[in-house]
């Protein structure tokens, strides 16, 4: 969303507590969609599971990246893996290759 210096962006403006129940229902969302994989969301997206995890660290949450990212998938991230990631195709791997291009730095 493009934004100039003096228009606040309209995420800014919900409450927090709206933002984390958002996000909330986002995760839980995701660990019931098993089948969408993360590199099919990095592919259309740019972003996955395991972005969410580091995200959370970025905002301050306590802890290390494994932690972060057991709390985003519901268990640990290993186990996780090995029972819902499947083996990337040649051709989700150039999707995401592409897709990461096109995330750009935020603030």
């Amino acid at each position: 969303m493009d934004t100039n210096a003096h228009t606040p962006d309209p995420i800014d403006t919900l409450p927090d507590a709206v933002a984390a129940a958002a996000f909330r229902r986002l995760v839980r969302h995701l660990r019931q969609r098993h089948d969408a994989q993360n590199i099919d969301l990095m592919g259309l997206a740019g972003f996955c599971r395991n972005c969410l995890g580091d995200w959370i660290i970025d905002a301050g949450a306590p802890m290390d990246k494994a932690a972060a990212r057991e709390v985003i998938h519901g268990l640990p991230a290993a186990q996780w893996k090995a029972q819902f990631q499947t083996e990337a195709t040649p051709e989700q791997l150039a999707r995401m290759a592409h897709s990461m291009t096109l995330n750009q730095p935020h603030d």
